[in-house]
């Protein structure tokens, strides 16, 4: 039995997202995180110094390994972040404004 049918849950109809230009689909009320996990992406982040990969290690938004950049807003956690039908999720390199230009 999977953890849905366990709580008698009945979630709204799938919708997709994509990551990293890659359609993945998701159920209302999941997060980013949980979108990721259950489509078998575990990183979506790779550390600045080194380039390590990184995903979900809190859960609970604390510890801000799993950032992601989420509709063209970097620093998104993924583990807080609900999912909407259309978004366009990708994996985040270092602080994510590399190559980002802002107006003075």
């Amino acid at each position: 039995m999977n953890p849905l049918e366990l709580a008698g849950a009945r979630p709204g109809p799938a919708f997709t997202v994509t990551f990293d230009g890659r359609p993945v689909e998701a159920l209302p009320g999941q997060t980013v995180a949980a979108v990721l996990w259950a489509a078998g992406i575990t990183s979506w982040r790779a550390t600045r110094g080194e380039g390590r990969p990184r995903g979900v290690f809190c859960g609970i938004g604390v510890c801000f390994d799993c950032l992601v950049t989420v509709n063209g807003r970097p620093n998104r956690r993924a583990c807080l972040v609900p999912v909407r039908p259309g978004d366009v999720i990708g994996t985040q390199e270092g602080t994510g404004h590399e190559g980002v230009c802002h107006a003075d």
